[in-house]
């Protein structure tokens, strides 16, 4: 006998189709009635779990955040020695490649066209991340104020959006670039992450 699936299935289920379609097209391209395609949900189905597709996206950027927490909670675990911090989280943000593209290239779109209680549920995933980071600079630099953490902390999030940019050049950008002689070779989220990071927590 069959069993009715959980309404968190069904959003799991849409919320991956999603993911899958990101991988392969751009952002406005994506609809929900791509998504439905790639799930055994009818549109108007998934209308009861998402009013847009920014609402589906958002969500699935917040779900990003959720796991980068679960991350940032075994980094913050135990001591980690100052010169390894910044190792520690570029590794961790390494596996969030979908976040970060999702922070730079789309976050006005999904925060503007969704639900306030969408936002505020994906505001409250972003802001447990700023609070493990704030944990682990403190319990790293104890010797800094809070005035000194807090400003580490703001430069650490302001720089996280533009990490995905630079690994990740379009074709199109890499041969503008090339036409007017701008290198492009920037390197992996890790390389770039791990060389920023050091800069920014000392």
């Amino acid at each position: 006998m069959p069993t009715r699936e959980t309404p968190e299935v069904r959003e799991e289920e849409i919320l991956n189709a999603c993911e899958k379609l990101y991988g392969k097209m751009n952002f406005r391209d994506v609809t929900v009635k791509e998504i439905s395609a790639e799930t055994s949900c009818s549109r108007p189905s998934i209308y009861n779990y998402f009013q847009t597709k920014e609402e589906i996206f958002l969500r699935l950027f917040e779900r990003e955040y959720l796991l980068w927490c679960e991350d940032l909670e075994k980094i913050g675990s135990r001591a980690v020695k100052a010169e390894k911090l910044a190792e520690k989280l570029a590794r961790s943000l390494e596996k969030r490649k979908l976040m970060l593209k999702l922070l730079a290239v789309n976050l006005y779109d999904m925060e503007e066209n969704s639900r306030i209680e969408r936002l505020v549920s994906f505001k409250k995933a972003y802001g447990r991340s700023a609070d493990l980071l704030d944990a682990i600079l403190k319990r790293t630099f104890p010797e800094k104020t809070d005035k000194e953490r807090r400003k580490t902390l703001v430069t650490s999030l302001q720089f996280l959006h533009g990490v995905y940019p630079y690994a990740h050049a379009t074709p199109k950008q890499i041969e503008a670039m090339d036409a007017v002689g701008i290198r492009h070779d920037n390197g992996s989220i890790y390389e770039l992450s791990l060389a920023g990071l050091k800069m920014i927590i000392k």
